[in-house]
């Protein structure tokens, strides 16, 4: 029992630690800007044990605030005494089983609050984007799929048209219907990837546009990432806007053969 409740303690921590690590690559320059800042601090903290003390209350202290901007609360003052208690060898309040129970309840509880944020978020979502879509259809120059899929090109390329197992290169900007920008190709330069290897939403837009075509695609939750969502921006039934422009489309021989030299990469 005891080595259960460790590995669900650790499960936990493990979990929370690598979520909170798992950022965007935009982040890694200010980390990194700051790491020789950092390092003239560094001696002011005390002994490598007090350095290596301080770090893993860092780590321990990003993962508590994860959960509080979850909406999980952490008594600082009964965790730092639970702490101390067991660091001193001193009997806790609390028995192995005791403990586990705790943890185990405190798990799905925490479990069944987020399934529930999600899904009013995914409601929340869903509504705003069909009154957005609704509205921006009877937009001038936008059209409506079948799908439901709407479009708007800016500038009518004179190149061929892509099919489903074509190679293309784009230009493009991803950004939510408040304007939140998530993905754009100024950030790591144009992508390149199979028709049919992305959001539906775009493989049918990919299929309307030609070569050297500038254009705005609308994409509901359905045709992008749904329920589900993507990373930390995109949520659950999130409607999106891309703003592409199609530099280039190939077979995947030829494009191979005379490749785009940019990123490789799916779009986000």
């Amino acid at each position: 029992m005891k080595k259960a409740f460790q590995y669900t303690a650790f499960a936990l921590a493990a979990t929370l630690a690598l979520t909170a690590c798992d950022k965007k690559d935009s982040a890694a320059a200010p980390a990194a800007a700051s790491a020789a800042s950092g390092a003239d601090s560094l001696e002011s903290i005390g002994t490598p044990a007090q350095q290596a003390s301080y770090a893993m209350g860092v780590d321990i202290g990003r993962s508590l605030k994860q959960m509080k901007e979850q909406g999980t609360e952490v008594d600082l003052k009964v965790f730092n005494e639970a702490l101390q208690t067991v660091y001193d060898g001193k009997e806790p309040k609390m028995n192995e089983m005791q403990a586990q129970e705790v943890m185990m309840k405190f798990l799905a509880e925490q479990q069944q609050k987020a399934q529930e944020r999600h899904a009013e978020t995914a409601k929340a979502n869903l509504e705003k984007g069909e009154a957005f879509l609704k509205e921006n259809a009877a937009k001038e120059g936008v059209k409506t799929t079948a799908s439901g899929l709407q479009y708007q090109i800016k500038t009518e390329g004179t190149g061929k048209k892509p099919g489903a197992k074509d190679v293309v290169a784009v230009e493009y900007e991803g950004r939510l219907i408040d304007g939140t920008v998530f993905d754009s190709s100024k950030e790591h330069g144009p992508a390149t990837f199979a028709v049919g290897q992305v959001i539906p939403g775009w493989t049918e837009a990919l299929q309307l546009l030609k070569e050297g075509s500038e254009a705005t695609l609308y994409i509901p939750a359905k045709l992008a990432y749904g329920e589900q969502g993507a990373g930390e921006k995109i949520g659950p039934n999130a409607t999106l806007v891309f703003d592409v422009k199609l530099l280039k489309v190939g077979t995947p021989e030829e494009m191979a053969a005379d490749p785009v030299k940019v990123e490789v990469q799916k779009v986000k």
